[in-house]
């Protein structure tokens, strides 16, 4: 299974913000999404960053209260491990453990095309692992 099984279902729609915007403008807007990460590009298709929930709480405990105030490009994570369309769910999922990351901006010809979180990656994984054992289940009581 590759990524772009995950996007069909999903939806290729990824939340961005400006890297200017107030991480407290961010903070809200992922909590009305109901989203653990945000991309940021100026133009909705590169990618200059992205922010996540540990970037955030990274950021309260280095600069207090007053990480509200700064904008996205102060916290974001500037190194963006992305992927692509026809990487396949295992390989995503193993940039996600290596790198320690939840979610991954999906690219298609240098694009932003959408985004996967841990979640998906693992939803899809199990998909996949019921489909091979009810195979093999059926395989098994053809044989016998």
């Amino acid at each position: 299974m590759k990524v772009e099984d995950i996007l069909k279902t999903k939806g290729h729609r990824v939340a961005t913000m400006r890297p200017e915007s107030a991480i407290d403008t961010v903070v809200h807007r992922m909590r009305l999404d109901r989203i653990g990460a945000i991309v940021i590009s100026r133009d909705g298709s590169t990618i200059e960053g992205i922010l996540s929930e540990r970037d955030i709480v990274y950021g309260l405990v280095e600069h207090g209260a007053g990480l509200l105030k700064m904008t996205a490009a102060d916290v974001m994570t500037h190194e963006v491990i992305t992927c692509r369309l026809q990487d396949t769910i295992k390989d995503v999922m193993s940039k996600m453990t290596h790198s320690r990351i939840r979610h991954v901006p999906v690219l298609d010809d240098g694009e932003l095309a959408g985004i996967v979180s841990i979640g998906d990656v693992v939803k899809y994984r199990l998909e996949e692992a019921e489909l091979e054992t009810n195979v093999l289940r059926e395989a098994y009581i053809a044989a016998h």
